[in-house]
């Protein structure tokens, strides 16, 4: 037990964060957490599933025939901020802040696409180039000419700094990421936009859109307001209406932070540090919202208008597929709460688990008796259920589909990555190198029993995939405990299906060079 002082007690009592949490986590940090144990990678035919066009054209009917019957949201994590977009143009301010730019600077051969460079000389082709004019030609500057005469650490400090346009402090939700013939939209309007194409419900005096934005306590506030500001247009726009709610990541979840001694890290006033907890921890905020079906996407995977169809077209599938999957399993349920089933329908309801949902049926199972047999698959079936888009592997960074086996003996499909694998190990690094596909983060998730009551999602959580990293606060060094990732450990215990969609469906923006793609344009 951890020697606690009034103050601290005080202190988790303000978080809501328990004496036995901490203990828990100071053990953690002790034991660490094991590595993901791999089986193989999930593939085509092998645990990806890959529809041809009829099917793709029967599942976009499905979901657009079927969605009047759920109560649909769309939950997108925007609590990022846009900091890590920009860290070359910091670098580069600190660089060249006090000491002049080469004359060549601009003009070198075979410039790398996320170099700095490359930012000026693609500078005119960014949503937010205007802006940026003009803020300068209110300062008296002309941004054509700094250009040629290589003043570029304004250009970037009236870019990234409050006293310009404050890019570098704001979340990326509020970005201008795209621009039209005669508008631009910030990530933010994108996800309305797209929101209103599938998220959608008639509530008998319209229809409505429903969404909801994880954001940062700091950022709630200029994030609602630019929310309420540009609703009215999108509204008018699609006739619709939006409802739309926010959650910031509960104090709550976030973890306590060790010395290197594993003993509770204290900031220089002998207050207990903590940290957030990862987005692992907003699968409490998902289990807020109390809906029957939620897509989830991150907040910088959008794309112009001209490439919406095909986001629009495998967002259906997902959802069409997940109803499809979902109207079995409840039918099924059904029948096996009644207890009134056949050795053939136990066969059946056995082969859609585990052709259909992907559940690993034992060898043991043949040996159970009849009653046996119907509560394994009663608890089997009775989960929460989620589809998952999976693209092709080309090189991008994100979690990769396997099959893998857990503490408790259990195969499943999980999304793992790369910091659940001991790469030290020669097989276990083997399978992970034969992974063709790698989640985008693009999921459909049903959070529903049949019997329409809400799981309790933080129920289906595997604690032990969480991970330990190294960080330093006042110049000293800590460790820091991220939870399971949301779609990772988090959805652990969830019936998995994954699905394979185009990689144009991908288009994320990690740094700000990453919208000169021609995705982006």
């Amino acid at each position: 037990m951890t020697t606690l002082t009034t103050a601290d007690k005080q202190q988790l009592e303000t978080l809501g964060i328990s004496a036995e949490q901490v203990d828990n986590q100071l053990d953690q940090f002790k034991t660490g957490f094991a590595f993901s144990d791999l089986l193989a990678p999930a593939t085509i035919g092998k645990g990806i599933v890959r529809f041809n066009e009829k099917e793709v054209e029967d599942l976009v009917n499905q979901f657009d025939e079927d969605k009047k019957f759920y109560d649909i949201i769309k939950f997108v994590p925007a609590s990022g901020a846009a900091s890590r977009m920009f860290k070359n143009l910091f670098s580069f301010v600190e660089e060249y802040k006090d000491k002049a730019i080469p004359a060549d600077f601009l003009k070198k051969e075979k410039i790398k696409p996320d170099s700095v460079e490359n930012f000026f000389l693609g500078i005119h082709d960014f949503a937010f180039f205007n802006d940026l004019k003009n803020i300068l030609q209110a300062k008296g500057k002309d941004i054509e000419k700094m250009l040629k005469d290589n003043e570029l650490v304004e250009i970037a400090e009236t870019l990234l700094n409050a006293d310009g346009m404050n890019y570098g402090s704001l979340p990326k939700g509020l970005l201008k990421f795209h621009k039209y013939a005669d508008s631009t939209r910030l990530a933010m309007e994108e996800h309305l936009v797209e929101a209103a194409e599938y998220s959608t419900h008639d509530t008998g005096n319209g229809k409505t859109a429903q969404l909801h934005f994880t954001v940062s306590q700091e950022h709630l506030d200029i994030f609602k307001k630019i929310v309420n500001y540009v609703v009215p247009k999108y509204e008018k726009q699609f006739g619709i209406k939006y409802e739309i709610s926010f959650s910031v990541q509960k104090p709550s979840t976030d973890t306590i932070a060790a010395t290197m001694d594993n003993e509770p890290f204290r900031d220089m006033n002998g207050k207990l540090v903590f940290r957030p907890g990862g987005h692992g921890a907003l699968i409490q905020n998902l289990n807020d919202l109390h809906k029957e079906i939620i897509f989830i996407k991150n907040i910088d995977n959008v794309v112009p208008d001209h490439l919406k169809p095909t986001t629009y077209k495998y967002k259906k599938v997902l959802g069409g597929y997940l109803f499809r999957l979902q109207q079995q399993q409840f039918e099924y349920l059904e029948m096996l709460n009644a207890g009134d089933v056949t050795n053939d329908e136990i066969n059946e309801i056995a082969a859609f688990a585990k052709d259909k949902l992907m559940i690993d049926i034992p060898e043991f199972f043949s040996t159970y008796n009849e009653i046996e047999k119907i509560d394994f698959l009663y608890g089997e079936l009775d989960r929460p259920m989620r589809v998952c888009g999976m693209v092709r592997n080309e090189g991008e960074p994100g979690g990769g589909p396997y099959f893998i086996r857990n503490s408790s003996d259990e195969v499943s499909l999980q999304i793992v990555e790369s910091s659940q694998i001991d790469h030290k190990n020669e097989k276990q690094e083997a399978i992970f190198r034969s992974s063709t596909h790698f989640n985008p983060v693009d999921l459909v998730c049903a959070t529903q029993d049949y019997k329409g009551r809400s799981f309790n999602l933080p129920d289906y959580v595997d604690p032990e995939t969480g991970f330990i990293s190294l960080k330093s606060k006042d110049g000293r060094d800590l460790k820091a405990m991220e939870l399971p990732g949301l779609w990772n450990g988090a959805m652990a215990d969830w019936i998995t299906i994954f699905v394979e969609v185009p990689i144009l469906t991908f288009n994320p923006v990690k740094t700000v060079n990453d919208l000169l793609r021609e995705t982006h344009q």
